[in-house]
């Protein structure tokens, strides 16, 4: 698979998640407490795809470090956010505005990759090493889940 569109992919259902929680209230104690859940295991695992094997390879051309850079830091504010999140009842006044911060951030991050990010890796990896990427991605995705015991 093209390491590209298995990023997009994560990308779109992570925006339905998002838009999920985001119409969650205090009272749906038990659907917010799922989709957190569920939110927390895909970016978990995304990242590790992301970090291990996706920014190593695009950081290591030039025109593509600084923006590689950037995104470690963003998905670094976003943990902070989602542990501020985990320490928190979902009934807390404030998990929901911590919950819209994390969702915007979490937005802003995947338009950041799809434009720039991915613009440039179109630029420096051909089609072969896109789909070598995305294998290795998947081999890694499938170890990360059985780790973290995520179905």
């Amino acid at each position: 698979m093209n390491a590209l569109t298995m990023l997009e992919a994560d990308h779109a259902t992570m925006r339905r998640l998002l838009t999920e929680l985001d119409t969650t209230t205090e009272r749906g104690v038990k659907t917010r407490t799922e989709l957190f859940a569920t939110i927390k295991g895909e970016l978990t695992i995304h990242e590790i795809i992301e970090e291990e094997i996706f920014y190593p390879a695009l950081k290591a051309h030039p025109k593509a470090k600084d923006i590689v850079l950037e995104a470690y830091e963003e998905h670094h504010v976003v943990d902070e956010i989602m542990g501020e999140l985990e320490a928190l009842d979902v009934t807390d006044e404030t998990w929901g505005a911590k919950a819209t911060v994390m969702k915007e951030n979490v937005e802003h991050h995947m338009e950041e990759e799809e434009g720039e990010m991915f613009k440039t890796a179109r630029q420096v990896f051909d089609k072969g090493e896109l789909e070598d990427l995305g294998d290795r991605m998947e081999r890694r995705r499938a170890e990360a889940k059985r780790e973290l015991n995520i179905a």
